[in-house]
């Protein structure tokens, strides 16, 4: 941007006319109404609550779930988080450390839910009881392209931290191990992207149903 061109406003200001104007809907955030909504959110929610957006979401969130080993507070996970909010999925799981950091994921975790396992026993006995099919995206030996694959509605795909990957137990119990196909120079891809391209996968296949 040169110093001639304005910095482009993010959002919208406060809602023409002031009060007498303000929509009567709930849903709607009379600070916001009366400042603008300066937050990174779909035009369909501007001005709304963050409870009235996180309801309206579960109307239709899909039922992909995500899970994270989270074993040295991994900075790609707010990535992770970032883009499951993008693709709406049921919720993102963290298994291992509690904390993570929170900034790359630009406050769209509160817009999710985000469930802490403390260890994988725990995250696997979750899996048991919800029926869900664990499948292990990293490229390991064993592990299947993820291209072409036809993956259950009912998944959750597991990623490990970088460099390190998924550890034993999840290679384990996993249904199946997937990884990303890759043409390049380098052994592995950064497990943001990963993340962002399964994802991306699953929903071709069950995005409409959703």
């Amino acid at each position: 941007m040169s110093a001639a061109e304005p910095e482009r406003e993010v959002g919208v200001g406060p809602w023409p006319g002031g009060p007498p104007e303000w929509p009567e809907d709930p849903r709607y955030d009379r600070d916001l109404l009366a400042h603008g909504d300066r937050r990174n959110v779909a035009d369909r929610y501007r001005y709304w609550t963050m409870a009235a957006i996180v309801a309206d979401l579960d109307t239709r969130r899909s039922p992909l779930h995500v899970a994270i080993e989270n074993w040295g507070r991994d900075f790609n996970i707010g990535s992770v988080v970032r883009t499951a909010n993008a693709f709406n999925v049921a919720a993102v799981h963290i298994i291992g450390r509690r904390r993570w950091n929170r900034r790359g994921a630009m406050v769209t975790d509160r817009y999710l839910h985000v469930f802490h396992h403390p260890d994988v026993e725990h995250f696997l006995a979750w899996a048991r009881d919800a029926d869900r099919v664990v499948l292990g995206i990293d490229i390991l030996p064993g592990s299947v392209p993820l291209e072409h694959r036809a993956l259950p509605r009912q998944a959750v795909l597991v990623f490990g931290e970088e460099g390190a990957g998924l550890s034993r137990e999840i290679v384990e119990a996993s249904a199946e191990l997937l990884h990303i196909t890759q043409h390049g120079s380098t052994r592995s891809i950064n497990a943001g992207a990963a993340a962002g391209i399964a994802m991306w996968a699953w929903m071709l296949q069950h995005g409409e149903d959703s």
